[in-house]
């Protein structure tokens, strides 16, 4: 039974953790969207495309990244800059390294 037990739990934190993936790509979606829909309707409103040589339009896109930045963080943690094992590969990559100048 206690088998079970732990399996409902490893199942009930894959569904939280896709529940979470989920929420971080709508949020880019959205982040996405917005975005390129504001850029376009300054244009429009604006007359022209000068209007994206400006910092000003940029906003928007540089503060909501910062906090979609941290949304991937919390979701994907240091997993998304360094990969998964990346300490472990460079352990090893070192030791071989190593191994190759000690023995040349």
């Amino acid at each position: 039974m206690k088998t079970e037990h732990t399996e409902e739990q490893k199942y009930l934190r894959a569904k939280k953790k896709v529940k979470s993936i989920k929420g971080f790509y709508v949020h880019l979606m959205v982040y996405l969207l917005v975005n390129a829909f504001l850029l376009i309707a300054k244009v429009f409103s604006d007359g022209g495309t000068e209007v994206l040589w400006e910092w000003q339009s940029y906003n928007t896109i540089l503060f909501w990244g910062i906090g979609l930045a941290f949304h991937a963080f919390g979701v994907f943690g240091m997993d998304i800059l360094l990969g998964k094992n990346w300490e472990d590969q460079k352990i090893k990559e070192y030791m071989e390294k190593d191994k190759r100048e000690f023995w040349e």
